[in-house]
């Protein structure tokens, strides 16, 4: 996957987050949620970026692993909003997308560890 697609996604998963939070009924626990729902977010894409201009292997295994647990950490808080009937399933399809980029962070380190432990 290029380089380009995964900012462009990272960064799509960031804003679809701010406007999730937007919406958010103004109750104490959808707004705890919230605040932490926008703070892992928004940083996949930081991570990311920061990863994308490591100084070595290990630094951008590092920097995806981050990414691979703020997904994780983001993916458990929408589940929260569902599963508390705070927010329909069918208004986050941010949702979905927090799996396919799990899935892609997991190939991403995967590969390079690889590629570190058996160089050509």
């Amino acid at each position: 996957m290029a380089e380009y697609d995964l900012r462009g996604r990272t960064k799509e998963l960031a804003v679809r987050v701010i406007r999730l939070y937007r919406a958010l009924p103004k109750g104490a626990e959808a707004q705890m949620i919230g605040r932490q729902l926008l703070r892992s977010g928004t940083s996949v894409g930081a991570n990311y970026r920061e990863g994308y201009r490591a100084r070595s292997g290990p630094e951008f295994i590092a920097k995806m692993g981050a990414c691979l647990r703020e997904l994780d950490e983001t993916t458990y808080w929408l589940e929260l909003l569902v599963e508390t009937d705070i927010m329909p399933a069918d208004k986050l399809s941010s949702l979905d997308e927090t799996n396919q980029l799990i899935a892609i962070f997991t190939t991403i380190i995967k590969n390079k560890k690889a590629n570190l432990n058996n160089p050509s």
